[in-house]
């Protein structure tokens, strides 16, 4: 019972809590239902207002278009204020229209003040309602700028709307209002506008200015009206005068203006008198002196990053073109503020592509982000840049070293060397001799004189515009070449600038340079700016002259000159070197090193071509081989250095000894070199004289490098089957390396060709027609590098262009295919250098970008580029056509034969060992020493066997005979009867293994077995068992080897001497 009573209270209790939760659920939904319907009716009341409001407005302008009746300023301020409490940009933008076009014809109303709207501005109750409403009514015209796009022809028009407006209620000079007695009113009116101007741009009015002109100008056409510029223009200089060109405002018109790629550009294209409004503010000077404080340059920069920033040089150096007088009066300021701006952007300029990298069309790799809308207006901000090394600025920034006169007078300089130019031995006049002039000057050789102190406001200024450039060439990375060639298009700022260096210092010259090294101070580094920059110019200068240019016509500098500045070079480079200054060089000493280099390379290439400096003149007299030899040995690293990049300064003679010491050393560390503890590994082939090629290729090709490198012994099979007698002790090798060298240069073969006129060799460009051409061209290039290796010199005469590419001088920046072009084909180079100088129209002779040439019997049309044959050469792209040209002739015809060949000498010769060598002198390496025989040298170190002795007859007679009986050519053969090789070792005979030596033989060399006491003594005393006048001078080329009889006469010996040496046939040898 107790129980139940318990169960039906507790159900009372739960129903009781139901009910409570119900009702409060009920009134929460009432209360929410009441909430809605109120947001809704607010909603629907809403909607329904601004449906009658626009429905008002709609009204209101239909009434407006269709009637002729004007409407009040009262009238439209108030359906202005309905509009812009509902307003809706999407929904109401052609409402909007509508109100601006109304308020814009108010005001051409003629005499009817109330109908002009700002007439309002004058009502005691209305005044500040209006100028909300106006500054509303303006951002509203500012928001859809932001929007517009002015190459669509709607919104173009919606353009020159929204700018109206903004030009009209900025400026009073419209308002009809002030015209005859409202004139009192002007000053009020004026603070309006500067009231209404103030709050633009507070909202950010130049933001706004500056999206509508990159949207209208950064292409390759604009798409803004010569109107809409110069709206745009005028409103964006409103403030920055109002205010008095405050620097708040000027850093705003700067960095939103002034950046908006070539804008200036524009103006004097479209609206050319805004520029006249700049010049009459004066704007440029004021630009130029607040970017001269460094803080605010600075701000600027930041606030603009790399590509705008180059947009506002652009714009800079656009108006420094037209304001003369200006930038002659602010020169200094100027170029700080350039060089502040783009060092800048240097700091961002990185050398490769990597994740943080964008790239630029004009700074190349960058690490800022790269604006690319702006890709399309790059090239008139290129054009916009290049008055900076346009000959107007040059002119005006170089003055004070450009208005030197270089002295002339009545004798040329006299210089220990010989005259290279007829001009230099013409009667000199003393006339004065235009910048252009082509020919060779008059003026004293400029050498370095010094006298000027380096403090002198005139040495700071030249320095600081050296410096500009300089930093323009390092972050300008893109139109570098560009920079160059401007730089370098007078004729006389190159001569005038050395010898403005010329004068620095109490000597001048090089002692201040290397002194600024050491120093690291601002001043040290603004003079070395100056060196640099007039080392990159003057080695693209040269790099561009052909040899007319500089050897005959001598452009810009006398070849005496040449002879000045590359001593200069050559003893800062090698100071540079071995004071140890490269060796920790780092960021701009480091760049000034290789500036400094290159133009001495190019110098020295030059000059290996073609001399005109005197003999030894890049030697250093200060340097001792021994103490460089034992600083490589120790591994000192300025040793290596040298090496590296100038081993001209070292002899010749010891770059040779080095070379073979470099040889050896691998040798011994290969094991190719006999010790007493162990033999180095002999490779032996077999060879038919009558397949001395085919058999020489199949047996050495498959051979490993090492193989190569190590001992090859050659058994010969003469025509018979039968094998030559003899033991080969290297000279059977010589020979066999000489013949097959013989055989594969042969142009008869056809794997190379001559050059015409010298006869030189290089790689036949038809060589293609053999089967494994190119496998044969490797097998050439081993066998070629491995008679270098073993210093044998073989009688290969290659072309110099084909030796620079063995040498990888091609792959330099500064090559120039056409200046090697002569040593392939004179008569094409000079073909090739008519058109270069050909006054008229080059397209009048119908050339175009393609070489037709005759290969067996068929003519075939190669293009230098793709399409070529369709490309006309002009005036503009005929140096292009000369240097695709010159390098389709030498590289392109010949690239795979060339490759195959490189790479065969390279698997025997390491590329850094020949370095060392200039393309001549690498001849010299291969064929040997081109002097005539020496005969005392010869005669010094030869050995006598069998009774001879140096003061034996016959022996008297033999050297006789050699001296004044035997040609030159004689002479070459008998070297090669006796020793394999018509040509000298390099260094002598002192070098060459086994030494010469003279034998006397009394038999024949099949009845010859070697010397006997009796020999000895017979051949001593002169004793004869029988006269040997029928018998030859035989040789023995493995032991360098001359077997003599014991003649009775010289007439005899010569006659005999003279028909064995030319004797055309292979050596039995002992």
């Amino acid at each position: 019972m107790f129980s139940a009573s318990q169960s039906s209270k507790a159900q009372f209790l739960d129903k009781a809590r139901q009910a409570r939760e119900e009702r409060r659920e009920l009134k929460e939904r009432e209360r929410a239902t009441i909430q809605i319907q109120a947001l809704i009716r607010r909603f629907l009341c809403r909607c329904h207002l601004q449906r009658e409001i626009r429905r008002e407005v709609d009204d209101f302008f239909g009434a407006s278009e269709s009637g002729s009746n004007k409407r009040s300023a009262l009238s439209v301020f108030k359906i202005a204020r309905k509009l812009l409490f509902i307003f809706n940009p999407k929904e109401d933008k052609e409402r909007f229209e509508k109100l601006c076009r109304c308020i814009l014809n108010s005001m051409d109303v003629e005499n009817e003040p109330k109908v002009w709207y700002v007439s309002l501005a004058l009502s005691k109750d209305l005044t500040l309602l209006w100028i909300k409403q106006i500054k509303d009514i303006l951002w509203f015209c500012c928001e859809f700028l932001k929007q517009l796009k002015p190459d669509i022809l709607q919104d173009s028009r919606l353009v020159n709307l929204h700018l109206t407006m903004l030009i009209t209620f900025t400026d009073t000079s419209t308002w009809k209002i002030l015209r005859g007695k409202g004139e009192t009113l002007r000053p009020a009116m004026n603070h309006i506008c500067a009231n209404i101007m103030g709050h633009l741009n507070q909202k950010g009015f130049y933001s706004v200015l500056q999206i509508l002109l990159t949207n209208g100008l950064a292409r390759s056409r604009p798409s803004l009206s010569k109107g809409s510029l110069t709206a745009v223009f005028s409103l964006a200089l409103r403030p920055v005068v109002a205010a008095q060109f405050s620097d708040n405002l000027l850093r705003s018109f700067l960095i939103h203006i002034m950046s908006v790629p070539a804008i200036m550009t524009h103006l004097a294209t479209l609206t050319p008198e805004r520029l006249g409004v700049i010049e009459s503010h004066d704007l440029f000077r004021k630009f130029i002196l607040f970017l001269s404080r460094e803080a605010q340059c600075r701000d600027v920069c930041v606030c603009l990053e790399g590509s705008h920033t180059l947009c506002l040089l652009g714009n800079l150096v656009y108006l420094g073109s037209l304001n003369d007088r200006v930038l002659e009066e602010e020169t200094a300021h100027f170029v700080d503020v350039l060089v502040h701006m783009l060092s800048y952007c240097q700091k961002y300029v990185s050398q490769k592509k990597s994740n943080l990298t964008h790239w630029h069309p004009v700074l190349g790799w960058f690490s800022q982000t790269v604006d690319y809308g702006l890709n399309e207006s790059m090239p008139l901000l290129t054009k916009q840049l290049q008055h900076l090394w346009g000959v107007h600025l040059i002119r005006i920034l170089f003055s004070d070293v450009l208005s030197k006169k270089l002295l002339e007078n009545q004798e040329t300089a006299q210089l220990p060397m010989q005259p290279i130019s007829p001009q230099n031995s013409l009667p000199m006049k003393n006339l004065f001799k235009r910048a252009f002039q082509k020919s060779a000057s008059v003026r004293n050789i400029l050498k370095p004189v010094g006298g000027k102190r380096v403090d002198s406001a005139e040495v700071q200024k030249v320095c600081s515009i050296c410096v500009l450039y300089q930093t323009t060439l390092t972050t300008l990375t893109q139109i570098r070449l560009q920079i160059l060639t401007g730089l370098t298009y007078l004729d006389d700022l190159l001569p005038k600038l050395w010898a403005f260096i010329c004068e620095l210092g109490p000597q001048g010259g090089l002692k201040l340079f290397l002194e600024c090294l050491n120093n690291d101070t601002e001043e040290s580094k603004r003079l070395l700016a100056m060196l640099m920059l007039f080392c990159d110019c003057s080695r693209h200068l040269i790099t561009i002259l052909d040899d007319i240019e500089v050897y005959e016509e001598q452009i810009s500098f006398k070849l005496e000159e040449l002879v000045t500045i590359s001593s200069f070079l050559n003893s800062f480079v090698f100071k540079m070197i071995w004071d140890g200054i490269v060796e920790n060089a780092r960021g701009e000493t480091l760049e000034l090193f290789h500036s400094v280099h290159g133009w001495l390379m190019v110098l020295y290439e030059r000059d290996c071509r073609r001399r005109f400096a005197p003999e030894d003149h890049w030697l250093r007299k200060d340097l001792k081989p021994s103490v460089l030899f034992q600083e490589l040995d120790k591994d000192k690293k300025r040793a290596q250095l040298l090496l590296q990049y100038i081993p001209h300064v070292i002899p010749h003679k010891n770059r040779v000894l080095l070379f073979r010491n470099m040889v050896t050393k691998e040798k011994e560390k290969l094991g190719l070199v006999e010790t007493s503890s162990a033999s180095p590994h002999v490779t032996h082939i077999t060879i038919r004289r009558s397949r001395m090629l085919e058999d020489g290729y199949e047996q050495l090709r498959q051979l490993s490098q090492n193989a190569m490198k190590g001992v090859i012994r050659v058994k010969f099979v003469n025509d018979l089957g039968v094998d030559e007698a003899g033991i080969d002790q290297d000279g059977v090798f010589k020979e066999f390396l000489e013949e097959i060298i013989k055989k594969v240069f042969d142009p008869a073969l056809n794997l190379f060709k001559t050059t015409s006129g010298d006869e030189r060799l290089y790689p036949s460009p038809t060589s293609y027609i053999h089967e494994n051409y190119l496998q044969l061209f490797e097998f050439v290039g081993k066998m070629l590098g491995k008679a270098v290796y073993e210093g044998i010199v073989v009688d290969v005469p290659f072309a110099s262009f084909f030796l620079s590419q063995l040498l990888g001088h091609h792959h330099s920046v500064f090559y120039s295919s056409v200046d090697e072009l002569p040593s392939l084909d004179s008569e094409f180079y000079k073909n090739l250098t008519s058109i270069k100088r050909y006054d008229g129209d080059i397209s009048d002779l119908g050339l175009t970008l393609s070489y037709d040439e005759d290969v067996m019997g068929q003519l075939v049309c190669h293009e230098l580029v793709p399409g070529g044959k369709t490309i006309p050469v002009t005036n503009e792209n005929k140096i292009s056509y000369i240097h695709l040209m010159a390098h389709f002739r030498m590289h392109t015809q010949i690239k795979s034969q060339t490759a195959a060949l490189i790479s065969g000498f390279r698997s025997i010769i390491k590329p850094e060992w020949i370095r060392m060598f200039s393309a001549p002198e690498l001849q010299r390496l291969i064929s040997g020493d081109n002097a005539e025989i020496d005969l005392e040298d010869l005669k010094k170190h030869t050995v006598y066997y069998g009774g001879f002795h140096g003061s034996h007859r016959v022996i008297i007679w033999l050297w006789d005979i050699l001296a004044n009986d035997f040609s030159p050519e004689e002479r070459a053969m008998f070297l090669k009867f006796v020793t394999s090789c018509s040509r000298p070792p390099l260094l002598g005979f002192a070098y060459l293994k086994p030494p010469f030596s003279i034998r006397c033989v009394e038999v024949s060399d099949d009845q010859d077995t070697g010397d006997t006491l009796g020999s000895v003594l017979r051949g001593f005393f002169t004793i004869r068992k029988k006269e040997p006048g029928g018998r030859l001078p035989t040789s023995s080329t493995c032991f360098n080897l001359l077997k003599l009889p014991n003649y009775s006469k010289k007439s005899i010996l010569r006659e005999k001497l003279r028909y064995a040496i030319s004797m055309n046939t292979g050596f039995e040898l002992s």
